[in-house]
């Protein structure tokens, strides 16, 4: 997959495998050390809502730095705050504590996707775009992965641990970041900040006014807030409160969920391609729905597995079809770009 691309797309999807490894661990630590403050499940939700609500507001602040300050620094900056923030998040005495710093770490988060994706974009040349995205892409599907199968085991050493592994992972991240992009060759921005801007807008008014864009804008939203949002809030809460489980069978659950995504990702793909994509947007909204149903009358922990596997395969689905909804005109990429950031900056990942 990276045979002929530069090696900084190598890097930069380790970096991605290290932020999603992390990501893997904590997540299902989050609401369950919330609740441990004596907050409700919805304050203890709002810790996960934090995160993504402080990434979409610093969208544009981000970029605008990314102009300012380059790639690499703001790459290195983003990855930095969100490794300290989790850091302290593991030492927080209460929720408004807890609460504040996830916050600001949804602020680092937004500087590395927006300047990740950005770098990514400049490395390569434009006819190897799909490829170095699809790589980028599979370094967050390997952590992914790899990380509830050690968030199961770091979760049941204590709550704390998941957030001081997340941080480790990220300095890594950060680390690998400052010395292997240092002295990386980008290709120049083709436009001037005034150009750029005037574009933006055109190209922003140009994708509102295109049908498949604001289908698959709609598609990555419901899905976001349904398999990222309440799963991510809600299941770990679940597992504990409702099946009497241990906490690490949270972690388990969702490495389930990821291996079958994983395994279905490149057939989903190719259905999206060869059948159609409206045929693989409805098995993939239709299989999570099940899912969700499924969860709602679980009562074991077959069941509860069997939930998760068939939320992953709907997950296959949601992950390729939506962007590839998007007409082939001839601003085409650059609406999946658009499409690709909005997605990303929308949903927790």
């Amino acid at each position: 997959m990276l045979r002929g691309l530069p090696r900084e797309v190598a890097v930069l999807s380790t970096v991605a495998f290290f932020v999603a490894l992390g990501f893997g661990i904590v997540a299902p630590a989050i609401p369950l050390f919330a609740k441990s403050f004596g907050v409700t499940v919805f304050e203890a939700s709002a810790v996960i809502s934090v995160f993504a609500f402080f990434r979409l507001i610093s969208a544009t602040p981000a970029g605008l730095l990314v102009n300012r300050f380059g790639e690499r620094r703001v790459l290195a900056t983003g990855l930095g705050i969100v490794a300290v923030s989790s850091a302290l998040a593991g030492m927080a005495t209460d929720y408004i504590h807890l609460l504040v710093l996830r916050g600001i770490g949804g602020l680092g988060s937004a500087m590395f996707t927006v300047s990740a994706m950005a770098l990514l974009l400049r490395v390569v040349e434009p006819e190897q775009r799909g490829r170095a995205s699809a790589a980028y892409q599979g370094g967050f599907l390997l952590g992914g992965v790899a990380g509830p199968a050690v968030g199961g085991l770091v979760l049941g050493i204590s709550i704390r641990a998941p957030f001081f592994v997340y941080a480790a992972t990220l300095s890594a991240a950060t680390l690998v970041t400052i010395t292997m992009l240092s002295k990386t060759h980008l290709r120049d921005r083709v436009e001037t900040s005034a150009a750029s801007t005037t574009k933006d807008s055109s190209g922003l008014r140009r994708a509102l006014q295109d049908r498949g864009y604001l289908t698959a804008l709609a598609i990555n939203l419901g899905n976001g807030f349904a398999s990222f949002g309440l799963r991510s809030a809600l299941i770990p809460l679940f597992v504990v409160e409702a099946l009497a489980l241990g906490r690490q069978w949270t972690g388990y659950g969702l490495l389930v969920s990821a291996l079958i995504q994983g395994l279905l990702l490149l057939p989903a793909g190719r259905m999206a391609d060869t059948r159609g994509r409206k045929p693989a947007l409805i098995l993939g909204t239709a299989a999570t729905t099940a899912g969700f149903v499924v969860l709602a009358f679980t009562n074991s922990l077959g069941l509860f597995l069997v939930a998760m596997a068939i939320l992953g395969a709907g997950a296959a689905y949601l992950a390729s079809a939506p962007a590839a909804v998007v007409r082939s005109e001839e601003h085409t990429s650059e609406l999946q770009s658009r499409l690709h950031l909005v997605c990303r900056l929308l949903l927790e990942k």
